[in-house]
């Protein structure tokens, strides 16, 4: 069987037939250069990356997870630089942290501990720049971070590419001081790692595949050899798919816990505060409930990613041991791949029927024996696309479009719940007027409906972290009203037309801030302005994290304005920022 996927990062690569000698020393700017040219890069191979990843399930996609994490890498160097300087230590500092705080998926995950090697080692250096015997030594700091955070280390994945790499580079470095000579080792030799994939991983070779998390790591490389030398960048080799005959017929893999891999349905993530004497007690924990777990961090923080059936389990193994964990991600696994066969079904024109899979704005499934049964499901109305896909990563079986200026019908709603395969089904209205037309279903259908009354996006996700497929609707209603409810809300918007308010008079073109409960509390001329009151209103002591979803009218440079506000007026406080999508709302903020 051919093997797909080879022209991402190698057999399509364009060559450019005489680079220029790059300089021997990396400077602090072009290392902030190889991390954007990296991240666009990741960002225009999403789709054929995406497209590799067949082991040992889909957690998301690896090219969407790897283009997340760099997003986050990004924005925490801008706001580091923009808040010291244009140096060294601004640029590593922001690639260890956003790595840490921003990483998604398993392969994010991993990719981060590569992105903190590196930075941790690139921090040292003299005089401000990275030389060729610096980058070797970070590469090989590299590899040996990544392998360290994962339980059981598998060869045949981006963890191979990494070492062979490394050991290039530092043999390399041995005999020259040249920093191209060095990466272009490292490019040489990670290829042919990269190649050789299938004949390690009987997955791989299956399934007509190189590895996804190697052949995105290789796209670093080129993004160094391309700010240093001049390379041009690969171009996406849009052939690169597996086989899906062959996929369907790879024997299953057991992990050490006993469990067939294949049928570990949920994805579990969160930031965890805990004392590093722990660390390994805690990744044996999760080793005996789950597999493909990874755990990077150190002094005091880490990020946590396990596939297990046991979400309560993943999450009181850390409080056992004094951990704290934050930011909980829920991911139904079963959902991703029923949905990611259809999409490689569709792109090759297979007839799948009339079925519309879950997170898809403005639909529900259609026959519901098409989805995984549960004891009880989510529906949600969401207001933008980027919130469906967070929905539906914390498990919202049907989604449909619905918010400000554009409310769903009883009927839409009810649809909605008829397709869904359980017969308990918990609502998430997330707008104060859908709330009543919600009511309304239970009245409508046989069905057990419990509505979570939901006054915004930000509540919904407070509420989907508690959620539990496995447990009734009432029970599911009762917690996640409870955490719906705790957390403070607030949102910017734009005036429509002359009034008066509480905070003052408001004029046509003003920027507003609400919140709920307390109604509109900021009023000004910019979105800046509106925003920075409202946050101050919102956040108090007793809170640790806010949530923003950017929506279609907020920039990166808006953003990035934003998260340098949060860290110098609220250090303490930990910024997630999700693109939500939803029109008329630059931003919606949740605190907790």
């Amino acid at each position: 069987m051919p093997i797909r996927g080879m022209g991402t990062p190698v057999a399509r690569r364009i060559i450019t037939i005489c680079p220029v000698p790059g300089p021997d020393r990396l400077s602090a700017q072009q290392l902030r250069d190889v991390v954007v040219t990296f991240r666009d890069t990741i960002r225009r191979h999403q789709a054929s990356i995406n497209r590799l990843n067949v082991y040992p399930v889909p957690d998301g996609d690896t090219g969407t997870n790897m283009a997340r994490t760099l997003d986050a890498v990004v924005a925490e160097i801008e706001t580091r630089v923009e808040r010291n300087g244009l140096d060294l230590s601004s640029v590593c500092g922001g690639i260890s942290h956003g790595a840490l705080m921003g990483a998604r998926g398993n392969s994010g995950v991993i990719l981060s501990q590569v992105l903190r090697g590196l930075a941790h080692t690139f921090a040292t250096a003299d005089a401000g720049a990275v030389d060729a015997r610096m980058f070797a030594d970070g590469l090989c700091a590299a590899s040996k971070s990544a392998y360290e955070a994962v339980l059981k280390p598998i060869e045949g994945t981006i963890l191979t590419v990494v070492r062979e790499s490394s050991d290039a580079a530092a043999a390399e470095a041995e005999k020259s001081d040249k920093l191209d000579g060095v990466l272009r080792a490292a490019r040489t030799v990670g290829g042919d790692a990269l190649r050789r994939t299938p004949d390690m991983l009987p997955v791989l070779k299956q399934a007509g595949v190189v590895d996804a998390g190697g052949a995105g790591f290789l796209l670093l490389l080129d993004s160094f050899l391309h700010v240093v030398s001049g390379d041009a960048l690969p171009e996406p080799d849009e052939s690169a798919s597996p086989d899906l005959d062959a996929l369907e017929a790879v024997a299953h893999r057991t992990s050490d816990s006993g469990v067939d891999v294949s049928e570990l349905r949920y994805e579990v993530m969160f930031l965890l505060d805990l004392d590093d004497s722990h660390h390994r007690d805690f990744m044996e924990a999760w080793g005996r409930i789950g597999d493909s777990i990874v755990v990077v961090g150190g002094e005091g923080l880490y990020n946590c990613h396990i596939h297990t059936n046991d979400i309560g389990a993943a999450i009181e193994a850390p409080i056992e041991l004094g951990g704290r964990p934050r930011a909980i991600r829920v991911t139904d696994l079963f959902e991703e791949v029923a949905d990611e066969h259809a999409k490689r079904e569709a792109a090759l024109g297979v007839e799948a029927g009339d079925v519309v899979h879950p997170g898809r704005p403005g639909h529900a499934p259609h026959h519901s024996s098409s989805l995984p049964p549960v004891t009880c499901a989510v529906v949600a109305v969401a207001s933008g696309d980027g919130i469906a896909e967070l929905f539906g990563q914390l498990g919202v079986h049907g989604v449909v479009s619905g918010g400000q200026s554009l409310n769903p019908s009883t009927a839409e709603l009810l649809d909605a719940v008829e397709h869904m395969n359980a017969n308990q089904i918990v609502l998430l209205p997330n707008n104060k007027n859908i709330i009543p037309v919600a009511n309304q279903v239970g009245e409508l259908t046989k069905k057990d409906i419990r509505v979570v009354p939901s006054c915004s996006m930000p509540e919904a996700l407070a509420a989907l972290v508690v959620y539990d497929p496995e447990a009734s609707a009432e029970h599911n209603a009762r917690e996640m009203s409870a955490a719906a409810a705790s957390v403070a809300t607030g949102e910017i918007t734009q005036a429509v037309r002359d009034t008066d308010s509480d905070a003052g008079a408001i004029h046509t073109g003003d920027w507003i801030g609400i919140v709920r409960g307390d109604g509109i509390v900021a009023i000004g001329g910019t979105w800046r302005a509106a925003t920075t009151q409202l946050l101050d209103h919102l956040i108090s002591p007793d809170r640790e994290i806010l949530t923003v979803l950017e929506g279609v009218d907020a920039t990166a440079d808006m953003t990035g304005e934003l998260s340098a506000w949060m860290a110098e007026h609220h250090p303490d406080i930990t910024v997630e920022v999700h693109r939500g999508g939803q029109p008329l709302y630059p931003y919606l903020f949740g605190v907790e």
